[in-house]
């Protein structure tokens, strides 16, 4: 073992952790992690693989002796067994995700509607504090138990969870945000929660809860519980997890929004970082079975044998019966949509980022104050909904009403609450119902005077503001139903004041609300067009809704970046954006490289190997050949953390310094390097070497990636950061570029191309851009 800079011993020291993966548990989802780092030494040429509690993902298929063996030896059968248990686990992942979608959805408005018939009994025999007391109770043990859920079992479970998979599909493996536990209080967590009545929807949710089906489904079996059949062994790696969950997550779009081509189309844009043709026909044929699945469940449903669900169908917000017909007014109204969009997105999602940062600081005392903080959030939410509609004024009933009114029922548009019979309170139609009744509500067509202009702006200021302090809280909460509240309440107060020259329906001015609103905070395209028209079911508003998205986006990327980006930042998730910062095309590669550098022999002694793992935290360790192995000292490839840890638990060592030839193959196959799915994987502490093994020798040719990637070291870091990740790398191998000097100067891993390292090392570089 070689150390370059013998002066940074001291920083090795600084490098170990303690309590790994709780410690990291606690820093993800407890406050901001931001990665600072300093720039110990200006000998940039002593790099090493950087130390953080977030690891990356190993996308890369190595090149050495072992995988080329087991290539090898793989029969034609396996292949095509491969090839079919890739589909079979696409046609599972939408199967299972389409029944946990359908159950969602049954459970909530069973849960809501048990809540609201109770509170409307109540109302209607002038029971007003009883109704009160019932309302605000069902809510407050629905919030506390979303919240203990959350808090006890699974923190990880907590928000929208579109973040997280987001940064995992970018080759970020931050710990147990995939896991069993994750899963189980996320399905729940978002059922409480939803019925509960906060300003939050399902549907980010279940985009996570599809990652989750979807990882647990990849884990390639388990040794724990015996599950270890040959032909699960080829899933044991994080590419072709990473496949299955950006299936999953297309799968949990589909089922949300009963949208299945927008699932794909949301992977591919919003999710994805990496995408290839075959993906895409696995995607599809995942949402399709999505779709199937939902399909023959609403029928079941429709003929009334899952309690309150009700009929429904596919389309959740059918406004085809609307005639759209638009002049020149109307695209005025259009382009004013989407310039209010673009604002009030940007400001929600500033003060969405703020109210994170105060509440990650609340969560950091722990458990107990999470739930109290529901609860207190459960109290206000209640409060508005139930108070406020005091506030608006009785409206009668209209003739050609095409529904009951006044409506006791569990949902609908005309809501008695306290107005005398023939009248109706439309406050109380909107905030007195489950969202996406709301939703369904504010989208209705041919409703023109159905609900006041003042009313409208209460419940928008009433929605944006709780969604706001309600995202955040420890409890599974998506943005996607509080933004398309909102946005459908503007938009239908813009309509309302448009109405004189206008050809446009309300309702519709409510759908180009909702996409303004929509494009504003997510700054998505293609994706949220095609949803929206799959919940709508009215292509003929495509231009129109395609038009209010472009100017909503552009106008929201003026201010700040779209919400899930704000939020893996605030998380501290190192994620590799698209487009390289500015500044990194004034820096080299081996400008960003921070020491030590520990690199090992191709024949290396234990005792060197094992003082490494234990006095550092690197992952990835160059392999250097030296004479008599070579002529000169060369690159001979880069090993991991976990596959020596593997070797050295197979203790193929020798008394000499030789090669060890097929000895290694013979002792240890390619399935024991197979990646350990969400159980723990060998840690440095389960191995047991003998004192008198440290001075025993050990072949690392068999297992090192004998082609890492490599880049000259005065390669531009701009350059650099787009071949990181559009190779899905975790480790890049910087080398010299003039000869006489050590084969390698550093390792390039994706904290080293983070915004804090590189402005830590040179402060004043932003103000050269």
């Amino acid at each position: 073992m070689q150390k370059l800079d013998s002066s940074m011993m001291d920083f090795e020291e600084r490098l170990e952790i303690d309590d790994f993966e709780s410690e990291v548990m606690e820093r993800i989802y407890s406050k901001p992690l931001l990665i600072k780092r300093v720039n110990t030494t200006s000998q940039i040429a002593i790099v090493g693989a950087n130390v953080c509690p977030v690891e990356s993902l190993d996308y890369e298929v190595p090149e050495n002796e072992l995988v080329n063996e087991d290539w090898r030896s793989r029969r034609t059968v396996q292949i095509v067994q491969y090839i079919l248990l890739k589909w079979a686990f696409a046609l599972i992942i939408g199967l299972s995700t389409g029944l946990v979608g359908i159950f969602n959805n049954i459970a909530v408005e069973n849960i809501a509607g048990f809540k609201l018939l109770l509170t409307t009994e109540l109302m209607l025999k002038h029971k007003y504090f009883k109704a009160f007391a019932a309302y605000a109770g069902c809510n407050l043990g629905l919030a506390t138990s979303a919240a203990a859920l959350c808090a006890f079992i699974a923190p990880a479970a907590a928000g929208s969870g579109i973040p997280e998979v987001k940064a995992y599909l970018n080759g970020v493996d931050a710990y147990s945000i995939l896991a069993p536990s994750t899963l189980f209080v996320k399905i729940f967590g978002s059922i409480f929660g939803v019925a509960a009545g906060f300003v939050v929807g399902k549907e980010g949710p279940m985009v996570h809860t599809g990652s989750c089906i979807a990882s647990l489904i990849g884990q390639g079996g388990s040794r724990k519980y015996h599950l270890t059949w040959r032909w699960l062994r080829y899933f044991k790696n994080d590419r072709d997890r990473r496949d299955l969950i950006t299936c999953g997550a297309a799968a949990g779009v589909a089922a949300a929004f009963r949208a299945p081509v927008g699932g794909v189309l949301f992977a591919l844009e919003e999710a994805a970082s990496w995408w290839r043709s075959a993906l895409l026909w696995r995607t599809f044929f995942t949402t399709a079975v999505v779709a199937i699945v939902l399909r023959g469940f609403i029928q079941l449903c429709s003929t009334g044998t899952c309690g309150l669900f009700g009929q429904g169908g596919l389309i959740m917000y059918d406004i085809s019966a609307a005639k759209v017909v638009y002049s020149t007014p109307d695209i005025l109204a259009v382009i004013l949509l989407g310039v209010i969009g673009g604002i009030l997105g940007s400001l929600y999602n500033y003060l969405v980022d703020k109210v994170l940062r105060t509440y990650s600081i609340i969560n950091e005392r722990g458990a107990a104050v999470k739930i109290l903080l529901v609860i207190m959030i459960s109290l206000l939410t209640s409060i508005c909904s139930y108070g406020l509609p005091w506030l608006a004024t009785c409206i009668p009933c209209p003739a050609d009403a095409s529904t009951s009114c006044p409506n006791t029922d569990v949902s609908g548009n005309y809501k008695s609450f306290q107005c005398p019979p023939g009248h109706y309170n439309d406050l109380a139609s909107l905030f007195l119902n489950t969202n996406d009744d709301a939703i369904r509500n504010l989208l209705s067509t041919n409703t023109v005077k159905e609900f006041h202009i003042s009313s409208l702006f209460i419940f928008f200021v009433a929605v944006y503001c709780l969604g706001i302090i309600t995202y955040g809280i420890a409890i599974p909460s998506g943005l996607f139903i509080p933004v398309i509240l909102a946005g459908s309440c503007y938009g239908r107060l813009v309509g309302r004041l448009f109405e004189p020259i206008s050809k446009l329906d309300v309702g519709l001015f409510s759908l180009l609300g909702a996409a303004s609103f929509l494009g504003g905070t997510m700054r998505m395209t293609v994706s949220l067009c095609v949803i929206l028209l799959e919940l709508t079911n009215d292509l003929l508003m495509l231009p129109l809704v395609m038009l209010v998205l472009l100017i909503s986006k552009t106008m929201g990327d003026m201010f700040n970046k779209g919400v899930y980006d704000q939020i893996v930042k605030l998380k501290g998730l190192p994620y590799m954006e698209a487009h390289p910062e500015p500044y990194m095309k004034h820096l080299i590669a081996r400008d960003v490289v921070t020491g030590p550098l520990i690199t090992f022999s191709g024949v290396e002694k234990v005792g060197n190997i094992l003082h490494a793992l234990k006095n550092t935290g690197h992952n990835g360790f160059p392999v250097i050949d030296e004479p008599p192995f070579s002529d000169a000292p060369e690159l001979c490839g880069l090993v991991l953390r976990s596959k020596l840890l593997v070797l050295l638990k197979g203790k193929a060592f020798s008394k000499d310094r030789v090669l060890a030839g097929n000895k290694v193959l013979r002792k240890i196959s390619e399935l024991d390097f197979a990646k350990a799915g969400s159980g723990k994987g060998l840690k440095l502490e389960d191995l047991d070497i003998q004192e008198e093994e440290w001075d025993m020798y050990v072949d690392l040719h068999p297992i090192a990636n004998t082609s890492p990637y490599t880049v000259v070291e005065t390669m531009s870091l701009a350059k650099a950061a787009v071949l990181f990740r559009e190779l899905g790398l975790r480790h890049m191998c910087v080398v010299p570029k003039s000869q006489g000097r050590p084969p390698i100067v550093g390792i390039l891993t994706r904290h080293d191309f983070q915004p804090e390292h590189i402005l830590g090392l040179y402060p004043h570089i932003r103000f050269q851009q």
